[in-house]
Formats: C-alpha cells, sequence, structure tokens
C-alpha cells in the first residue's frame, strides 16, 4: 500500500481499531471489510512490533507517527490507536 491512502481516517480524536500479523512476510497495511490490518516482519519483543506498526500505520494515514497514540492492545493483536491534533 503506498503511503497516505488511509489519508480519510486521519481525523483528529478518531479512534482506528487495527489487527496486528507480527512476523509477516514484509511490512504491509490492508483496510478489508471495515478493518485495518497492519503486517509488520518484526517480532513482538520488547515494543519492537509497536513501533513498527505505528510508523506504518501513520505512513499509511499521511500523518507523522507522533500523532498516533496507542490506546489499547500493547501486548495483543488488536490494538487501537487515537489521531492526536
Amino acid at each position: 500500500m503506498a503511503g497516505a491512502e488511509l489519508a480519510h481516517l486521519a481525523q483528529e480524536g478518531a479512534e482506528l481499531a487495527v489487527r496486528v500479523t507480527p512476523k509477516a512476510a514484509r511490512n504491509m497495511v490492508r483496510a478489508e471489510d471495515g478493518l485495518i490490518r497492519v503486517y509488520v516482519t518484526v517480532v513482538p519483543e520488547g515494543g519492537k512490533a509497536n513501533a513498527a506498526v505505528q510508523k506504518l500505520l501513520a505512513k499509511a494515514l499521511g500523518v507523522p507517527k507522533s500523532r498516533l497514540e496507542l490506546l489499547r492492545g500493547a501486548t495483543s493483536r488488536d490494538k487501537v490507536f487515537r489521531v492526536l491534533g
């Protein structure tokens, strides 16, 4: 997915539910059936996967990664991010 393809979702205060697949073959963000799926190649240890998800999601939304806040799911595959103003 090219950058900023989910830009229409990047509204201030919006909460985005994301399903993460760590240890994937390649990094990718997909929007399928109203669900955002993020595939990252890193392993889920020490917060590395969360950082990779935040970076990829920010690129897909067309916002700086500092504008994304992880609300829930730090140790889960299902995460919720908030877009900050």
